[in-house]
């Protein structure tokens, strides 16, 4: 290799370094996709993904394996659930089988579960099928054995995917539930077991509110409203591609009741497959930017909490983001929880806080008068936790300018006449990739009590917004130059007011 081709290379990897996450997780090399087989177990949180361990493009598809303490410091662990010639790996769940009920462990060494979609593939008798079936692991979750009788679950169809498998113990009975989609149809299948093998059917859901797209990774659990046990709302989760509100994937849940035979929505705005477009910003979104995907949440946490975590990316233009050997990372994992805003019942999310809560932060600006204009910050940064508090007041707008500098910026902006935040990454830097990715996007945030309150996480190639304490969330991919790291707040208007500003910088 002659010189010349050394330096292209290394300018390139140095390139595709650059956007590498300070805090989200990645896979050291190649293609990663959904998340899978979220659980806790022991002390570690296993975040198991649709990984190519061959290419930085789709394909192959295997469960990669990640493990952390904490969900904010994760190590890389070899291929869980590899491809062969028979069956691609798809996405799915695990579950701690305590009691044994599958008899894939033993009373005293009880297994952890996969619950996977087989794809099957040009050597396997069922190609072209999707079908459910099992793998274990009796050394916590660092090997896996398939279960000799698989598929457990094979309905003959080509679009039967993304097992999410849960224990029910309700009026019904107690048993293991699958929640999974016929993807094509827009529909959410439910099925039961005693023992992770035998399933029967029990009941579908859908189509319904947005249905531009195929479903997939499915979710259903159980959240108390603001912490009462005995006000709860079941949550079902429904990722859809394309068909998101601001353009492409994106998850949308419905809240309603489950009795362990069938869910039954509260919040269904539009029933069918005809995709209303006049309403997709009435259905209930997950995120409302374009980069928030496959979400999916964790088993067996303790007490009690609900944590998710979304694929960090965009079918539109997945493929060709600019990070070279690794391909796309995970969103900040999220608490989520349902309150009452003005009646209604909503999410809300809250992120696990990588930056934890120093007791100064790199910058603090106390109460003050905001002119019309823009103040530049007095410090810099492309990876930092920001929060801001305004009375935006008769002012026209008021907002903050994030990874400024030459080649651009990306622009977050209320507007407060409208009650609308924006978030516009158009002219962020290296947009040129895609058609699709130049974008502004946009959602509702009611003042409260006069007050807008932002947390925005910054990374390398992305910005998480989440808005009065997490009742709205923006979640978008930037790739700006290294160098463009400058943070200003701006005002259109008079009479805006900034409560609060810190910024917390890595």
């Amino acid at each position: 290799m002659n010189s010349l081709t050394t330096a292209a290379g290394d300018a390139a990897v140095s390139c595709a370094e650059q956007f590498r996450p300070a805090y989200h997780y990645t896979a050291e090399r190649n293609w990663l996709n959904d998340p899978n087989g979220l659980v806790y177990l022991n002390g570690t949180y296993h975040l198991f993904y649709q990984h190519n361990p061959l290419s930085a493009d789709w394909g192959n598809m295997s469960w990669g394996h990640a493990t952390s303490p904490d969900l904010i410091h994760w190590e890389e662990q070899p291929v869980a659930i590899p491809y062969d010639d028979d069956e691609a790996i798809f996405s799915g769940s695990a579950v701690f089988d305590q009691h044994n009920s599958s008899g894939l462990g033993t009373a005293a060494d009880p297994p952890l579960v996969a619950i996977y979609t087989s794809a099957y593939q040009g050597a396997s008798p069922l190609a072209g099928r999707q079908a459910q079936s099992l793998a274990y692991s009796l050394d916590e979750g660092r090997t896996w054995t398939k279960y000799h009788g698989n598929p457990v679950l094979d309905r003959a169809s080509a679009d039967f995917r993304d097992p999410k498998v849960f224990w029910y113990d309700g009026e019904a009975g107690s048993y293991w539930v699958m929640v999974a989609v016929e993807a094509v149809h827009r529909q959410v299948v439910l099925y039961k077991s005693a023992d992770l093998k035998a399933w029967e059917f029990l009941s579908t859901f859908g189509p319904a509110n947005a249905t531009g797209g195929v479903w997939e990774c499915p979710d259903l659990f159980e959240l108390p409203v603001d912490g009462n046990r005995r006000d709860s709302r079941w949550v079902l989760i429904v990722n859809i591609n394309p068909g998101g509100v601001a353009g492409g994937s994106a998850g949308q849940y419905f809240l309603g009741t489950f009795d362990g035979v069938a869910f039954r929505s509260e919040t269904t705005v539009t029933e069918g497959l005809q995709q209303d477009d006049g309403r997709m910003r009435e259905y209930n979104w997950l995120d409302w930017g374009r980069d928030y995907y496959a979400a999916v949440s964790f088993n067996n946490v303790p007490d009690g909490r609900r944590i998710m975590i979304g694929w960090m990316n965009n079918w539109d233009y997945a493929h060709q983001t600019p990070t070279g050997s690794w391909r796309s990372g995970m969103s900040l994992p999220r608490e989520v929880s349902l309150t009452r805003v003005e009646g209604k019942v909503v999410l809300r999310q809250e992120a696990i806080d990588p930056f934890g809560s120093p007791e100064v932060p790199g910058l603090r600006l106390g109460a003050q008068a905001l002119e019309p204009g823009t103040m530049e910050l007095p410090t810099s940064a492309s990876v930092a936790r920001i929060d801001a508090e305004f009375e935006p007041g008769g002012a026209k707008s008021v907002g903050l300018i994030l990874r400024a500098g030459a080649a651009g910026r990306t622009i977050l902006r209320y507007d407060v006449t409208e009650g609308i935040l924006r978030l516009d990454r158009r002219n962020s830097g290296d947009v040129r990739f895609h058609d699709a990715f130049p974008s502004a996007e946009s959602v509702a945030v009611p003042q409260k009590e006069g007050r807008l309150r932002l947390r925005i996480y910054l990374d390398r190639c992305s910005v998480e917004v989440f808005a009065q304490d997490g009742l709205a969330t923006m979640t978008d991919l930037v790739f700006p130059p290294a160098a463009a790291t400058a943070l200003a707040v701006f005002v259109e208007g008079d009479g805006a007011q900034l409560v609060a500003l810190d910024v917390v910088v890595r």
